[in-house]
């Protein structure tokens, strides 16, 4: 029998071994849909609908849903969080309130009420439009929203991201799912072979010593590169890689530079 589930909590890590020793390689923020593949012990080994990435979540941070409840959330009006941090409140007063990150997901939205599994709640804060054509120049602005949030490694909240989240957020904001991964998100889109061509919302990807593609950045409509490293911050970029002034080095060696949208 299928099943599936939905994180109904702000954030939730998702680890790369059930346990909570174990390396957190994702994380799960508010409405996010999963298929639940197996169970051990207090852990479900858990796919997300939007990006089909695997890891292991405590039950306790994540509801289950029947295939119609799923079906229900999945097929409703919904709406995107645009406020950096926004607020839910459960119409039972007894359960408090809940922050939500940017780019949660609320479903079964009206007149400002949606469906939080456990009862009707209240929403305040902003909410995005998608837009049915979206641009570089929106993607590099709703990337520049997470600019000083801190480097957690398998992040993608506001609280803290890495690299190919912040990548992978931005997108979705914009309605464009993209792998969770830099490596994976760097087979998407075309080449851009020459660094002048480079345009807002490209995606400049890094790769270490052995060839590896580790790092990934979104390019900013100055043509400077916004990334996650150490915090969310913005650099220089050349042939080279990106240029740190305040270190007066290069940090990252440059790979190759792929467009997602086409010119």
């Amino acid at each position: 029998m299928e099943v599936f589930g939905i994180c109904n909590q702000s954030f939730a890590p998702v680890r790369k071994q059930p346990g909570d020793t174990s390396e957190m390689v994702n994380q799960l923020i508010y409405g996010d849909l999963l298929y639940i593949k197996a169970k051990v012990n207090s852990w479900l080994l858990i796919e997300t609908v939007h990006d089909a990435y695997e890891g292991w979540v405590d039950i306790k941070q994540v509801k289950q849903l029947t295939k119609d409840q799923f079906r229900q959330l999945a097929d409703s009006p919904k709406a995107l969080v645009s406020s950096v941090a926004a607020v839910a409140a459960l119409v039972d007063y007894m359960t408090g309130t809940m922050h939500l990150s940017l780019g949660s997901t609320l479903y079964q939205f009206r007149n400002n009420t949606f469906n939080n599994m456990e009862g009707e709640a209240t929403f305040s804060g902003e909410l995005l439009t998608l837009n049915s054509n979206p641009d570089g120049q929106k993607i590099a602005l709703d990337a520049n929203r997470y600019l000083n949030a801190p480097y957690l490694w398998g992040g993608r909240s506001v609280w803290g991201i890495d690299c190919s989240g912040l990548v992978q957020m931005s997108y979705l904001l914009n309605g464009i799912a993209l792998p969770r991964d830099a490596a994976d998100q760097s087979q998407k889109g075309e080449i851009v072979h020459f660094i002048h061509e480079i345009k807002a919302g490209d995606l400049a990807f890094f790769d270490n010593e052995e060839g590896k593609i580790v790092h990934v950045g979104l390019i900013m409509p100055n043509k400077s590169i916004i990334h996650a490293s150490g915090k969310v911050r913005i650099d220089s970029i050349d042939h080279q890689g990106i240029y740190q002034p305040q270190t007066q080095q290069y940090s990252h060696k440059l790979r190759l530079i792929k467009r997602i949208i086409p010119s």
